[in-house]
């Protein structure tokens, strides 16, 4: 078998196979996309041209660049896929590594391909399907023992980029090696979470997934719940996604939803509950009407074509009964008013099934339901409860597989209450108990264990030695100090990090204070540091609610203080004699991304939305980030005479004043955010061991500060073009007066204030121009507005 992975064909260009092309080339691997040639040729097509023979897969290159959410990370990784069609360029297989089938679930189908994969490829190519039903045995009748043996099923989640889970099932001849060669590849390279499952309908995830949303919709019809209602139940208050049941499946698309329950009907004919996986007739109504859910304007919800009591757009609720739309009742629930503001997931999701109202018995039956089935489908689906729960938390979004939420509620008293129901969990659950193990997971020296069924003994869960949390550094006690907002651990080897741990880690006093102390301690008694953490973003930005309740009370001088003490703490990462290496991933906006910024290099996860976005609330950035973000973009030619500086100018101002928000580590680096040296891990697991590997690289290599930068700026004379943009913006009601008023004074910083092209500016000058505009902009009414609405409605005002 092939040992490195370097091109990868990809056979069928939909939906699917287009998305693992293009996350192919996200990852930096070559792919090759081929699909068939179209039966038919449209009026004046020459059906000779590539043009025509690579219709489909080019077609599906431009849906690409149409897609919401994206699927590539960049326009750039477009030239990493080749396009083909399986008539002329199936010879091209023999130049890849590992070739993928995505065409339809049809089994005759697959078989024709492969036995022309069979013919094209190289020997020791890995093969494998992205089927989630058909199996092994069938798709392989009459291929050779070379082919078996490289042989697998790889099945990705869609949207591709953005669901980490990839399930591997091997056939009962596949080469070990083969498998561990993609589980490596996936892990590492595509940054997927990888579970391994049996060769059975719907694998995992949908298997278990899929009974869920289907039980869900059995029990609501008894219970009397609405859409809306079963949504707002099985939502963040159950440690799931926000789109929860119902508007999942508009994502989805009910027909794709309506097959996948079909198939487990079709062949799970052994299986117990097999009658919860028929298609109701609401269902299969809505489907035959065309209501498919995103896909067709409407399914579960519908944007409504008026405008709401504001003017915009209301989300309209289908009424089950009638399969007319209407407006969405409010959901009021005691229960999930009481785990509203509950943080710990596990917390939560006790609080609400233990509580006493319609919507909590209806949660508690639903899930217990659905824990109970899961156990029963162990050894028949997975050999254990870790690739379970794993494959539910990263295919379907939970917060928690169902086993951890078994915990959750308690193993004991979900097995008690479990029978009241007249529910049936699976022998092994009680025998667990019997042998005195009270819970599924565990911790023992510092790491996970679980149960395992087969030797009814506990395990350790097993995971790349690259993952690194901040969980396994409190379990090991290695906290040096600490604060409310921030904690600075022993990363050990001679690195420690800086966690943030505020609401949204956003910016405040206390985590200015342990910037200091961190850096107080490393270059004392460490090699570097690290400044990363395990919460659900990097760092939403600063305290807006604070910096509000000051600006409104006049306290100008405690925002002033903790703003220049914030750009103290950033200049000082940036010069300190150890190296600091930034761990960004998700939201780092304004603040948090001024702390990406401060540090001397980025270790950045893939998936990183990073921005200095103040202008949306009235403001420019003032913990640095304008100087910072013209030092990346202008600094390596800031101090030549032969530079324009106009063009980085512009460049800059358009970032900051349209508060563009990069949506991929690679777009991020385009504005400028990162640099060409900083890294970028696939898997947001390994981000904090591969930041402590690039700090203590650095150190290794006998790090030196950077100098500082120097910046020739052209002054009033480049202010007056700004300016004369801005008034023809206004002009044409482009912009409000408070917008031209902001984009002034970001312009008079990024100009350089009362300055010349003669003239070198020192970052601490551009960093008073900042502070002054910053705080200028704090004292405005209509700023503050601005902070206000952005507190009570979630998005900016204009005004």
């Amino acid at each position: 078998m092939t040992t490195r992975i370097r091109k990868v064909a990809v056979l069928g260009a939909g939906v699917m196979g287009s998305g693992i092309a293009a996350h192919l080339a996200n990852s930096g691997v070559r792919a090759l996309l081929l699909d068939i040639v179209p039966p038919k040729a449209a009026p004046g097509e020459d059906t000779s041209s590539k043009a025509f023979r690579n219709k489909f897969v080019l077609g599906a290159l431009a849906n690409m660049r149409k897609q919401k959410p994206s699927p590539i990370v960049s326009e750039q990784v477009f030239t990493a896929i080749e396009v083909g069609n399986f008539d002329d360029d199936m010879a091209r297989l023999a130049e890849c590594d590992w070739v993928i089938e995505v065409v339809k679930e049809d089994m005759a189908v697959k078989q024709a391909l492969f036995a022309k994969v069979e013919q094209h490829a190289r020997k020791d190519a890995i093969i494998s399907s992205n089927t989630s039903g058909l199996s092994i045995a069938g798709m392989l009748q009459g291929r050779g023992a070379e082919f078996r043996k490289n042989f697998l099923v790889t099945h990705f989640f869609n949207p591709v980029r953005y669901m980490k889970l990839l399930e591997l099932v091997a056939g009962p001849e596949t080469n070990p090696e083969v498998v561990r060669a993609v589980h490596r590849f996936g892990e590492e390279v595509l940054g997927k979470g990888i579970v391994y499952g049996k060769d059975t309908t719907n694998f995992i995830a949908n298997r278990i997934g899929v009974y869920g949303m289907m039980r869900t919709i059995a029990e609501m019809q008894k219970a009397e719940m609405t859409v809306e209602e079963v949504d707002k139940i099985f939502g963040p208050a159950m440690g799931r996604p926000k789109s929860a049941v119902f508007r999942t499946a508009d994502i989805v698309g009910l027909d794709t939803f309506t097959h996948v329950a079909k198939n487990c009907y079709d062949t799970l004919t052994q299986d117990e509950e097999r009658q919860t996986f028929a298609t109701p007739d609401f269902l299969q109504k809505m489907v035959e009407k065309g209501m498919l859910g995103d896909k067709s304007g409407g399914g579960f919800y519908k944007k409504s074509k008026g405008g709401g009591g504001d003017g915009e757009k209301e989300i309209l609720a289908l009424d089950l009964k009638t399969l007319e739309y209407r407006k969405q009742n409010k959901v009021r629930f005691e229960s999930l008013g009481a785990a509203k503001d509950v943080e710990d997931v596990r917390e939560r999701v006790a609080t609400v099934m233990k509580g006493q109202d319609k919507a909590a018995k209806f949660a508690e039956r639903v899930t217990l339901d659905v824990l109970a089935y899961t156990s029963r489908r162990i050894p028949e689906i997975a050999d254990d409860i870790v690739n379970i729960d794993r494959g539910l938390r990263w295919g379907f979004g939970w917060d928690m597989g169902p086993f951890e939420t078994w915990d959750a509620y308690g193993v004991r008293a979900g097995v008690a209450r479990m029978k009241e129901l007249g529910l049936k969990p699976a022998a092994w659950v009680e025998e667990m108990l019997a042998a005195g193990r009270e819970s599924f997971y565990g911790v023992a020296e510092g790491r996970d264990t679980y149960w395992d069924i087969p030797s009814k003994t506990v395990k350790l869960v097993q995971e790349n030695a690259r993952t690194q949390r901040v969980e396994y550094l409190k379990r090991g006690n290695k906290k040096i100090a600490g604060n409310g907002s921030a904690t600075l651990w022993d990363l050990g080897d001679g690195a420690t990090l800086l966690e943030f741990h505020s609401k949204m880690n956003s910016i405040d006093d206390d985590i200015i204070a342990m910037m200091g102390t961190a850096l107080d301690e490393t270059e004392k008694n460490h090699r570097g540091l690290v400044i990363g953490n395990d919460g659900g973003n990097f760092s939403a930005g600063a305290n807006i609610f604070a910096m509000l309740w000051a600006a409104k009370n006049g306290e100008f001088d405690a925002i002033r203080k903790m703003a220049a003490a914030f750009q103290a703490a950033n200049q000082r990462m940036r010069y300190s004699p150890v190296p600091v290496v930034t761990a960004p991933f998700n939201l780092t906006l304004g603040g948090g991304a001024e702390a990406a910024m401060g540090g001397n290099a980025i270790q950045a996860s893939a998936e990183l939305y990073m921005g200095l976005v103040e202008v949306g609330v009235g403001l420019i950035p003032g913990g640095g980030g304008t100087m910072q973000l013209l030092r990346n973009v202008y600094g390596a030619y800031s101090a030549d005479k032969d530079f324009d500086a106009f063009p980085f100018i512009k460049k800059v101002f358009l970032s900051i004043g349209m508060a563009k928000v990069a949506t991929s580590a690679e777009e991020a680096r385009e504005l400028g955010f990162l640099s060409a040296n900083d890294g970028i891990s696939a898997n947001r697991d390994f981000l904090l061991a591969d930041a402590k590997a690039k700090v203590l690289g650095m150190a290794e290599a006998g790090f030196r500060a950077p100098r500082p930068t120097r910046f020739r700026l052209p002054g009033p004379n480049g202010f007056a073009t700004v300016d004369m943009l801005l008034y023809d913006m206004q002009l044409n009601n482009q912009i409000s007066a408070h917008d031209r008023k902001i984009a002034q004074k970001l312009a008079r910083v990024l100009t350089g204030g009362d300055t010349s092209p003669s003239v070198l500016l020192t970052e601490e000058r551009m960093l008073e121009l900042e502070l002054e505009a910053f705080l200028s902009l704090c004292g405005e009414e209509k700023t503050q507005d601005r902070l206000q609405f952005m507190l009570e409605k979630g998005k900016p005002l204009r005004n």
